[in-house]
């Protein structure tokens, strides 16, 4: 993505997945060290044109190549962050100084994650645990109400 094309949102993701044995499962990605080397979903920034849903898409598949037509859940968190913690300057001008980071949940139970050059590893784990590795407070309340629709089977939780 051109630098000049980067919209002013953040799109958030888990991939989840179910297990007969171990339930329900997230995948927490590792932040290559250049960039920090911390744990979180999958992250990135939307492009001009483009709505958080299809930006979560994209994401997901260019960094985990999960297929761009898998089901999508829409969550109701969304986080503020700030401009300088996603880019280096105030590309959309000194009165933007936080974006809204929309986050999703995606069902990855029939497909094989891949890691792109963005991350140097990723785990499945259960909620407590992936909870537990997560850096930034967005990603946690994020996975939280995840894992409550899931629990729930709570009508709510729609595909898209």
């Amino acid at each position: 993505m051109s630098d000049s094309n980067r919209a002013p949102f953040q799109v958030l993701v888990f991939p989840f997945r179910y297990d007969e044995e171990r339930g329900v499962e997230y995948a927490i990605f590792q932040r290559a060290p250049s960039s920090g080397g911390f744990w979180q979903g999958i992250a990135g920034g939307g492009i001009f044109g483009e709505t958080p849903v299809i930006t979560a898409r994209r994401e997901s598949f260019e960094e985990a190549r999960i297929p761009q037509n898998s089901n999508y859940i829409v969550l109701d968190s969304i986080a503020s962050i700030p401009v300088l913690g996603v880019c280096d300057s105030f590309r959309w001008g000194s009165e933007i100084l936080v974006i809204p980071e929309h986050a999703f949940g995606v069902d990855a139970t029939d497909h094989e994650v891949v890691i792109s050059k963005e991350h140097i590893d990723f785990r499945w784990l259960n909620f407590d645990k992936a909870h537990d590795i997560l850096k930034y407070d967005s990603n946690k309340v994020a996975l939280w109400e995840l894992n409550q629709r899931l629990m729930q089977n709570n009508p709510a939780t729609q595909t898209k």
